[in-house]
């Protein structure tokens, strides 16, 4: 059997300094809790499914994690793929603590 890989968002969109762990960054203005949706690349595997991890961000840089089945992620990439954002234009408290999360998980996976 093949090794999962998840695919990421064109170069259009994670430009810049957009770190290799970032899958996808997607913007919707109707939710002033998680204006911010951030796909990681940290993808856990079971025996049954796969799992993303995610972050759902205000733009103060508040947030929360979850994890999603890879069917979860595929159907909410279809149905939101018109709200993708570019990397370049994430506020600068959003990209501090993604920055920081992903340093957070770095320092975890090598311990």
């Amino acid at each position: 059997m093949n090794a999962y890989a998840p695919r990421r968002q064109s170069k259009r969109w994670l430009d810049g300094d957009c770190p290799r762990e970032i899958l996808a960054v997607y913007y919707d203005k109707r939710e002033p809790s998680d204006r911010y949706t951030i796909f990681y690349a940290d993808v856990n595997k079971d025996d049954r499914d796969v799992w993303f991890t995610y972050a759902g961000l205000s733009e103060k840089g508040q947030g929360y994690h979850g994890q999603l089945r890879r069917h979860e992620v595929q159907d909410f990439r279809y149905r939101n793929a018109h709200r993708a954002r570019k990397w370049s234009e994430v506020h600068e408290p959003v990209r501090d603590w993604i920055l920081a999360d992903i340093k957070m998980m770095r320092e975890g996976r090598d311990a």
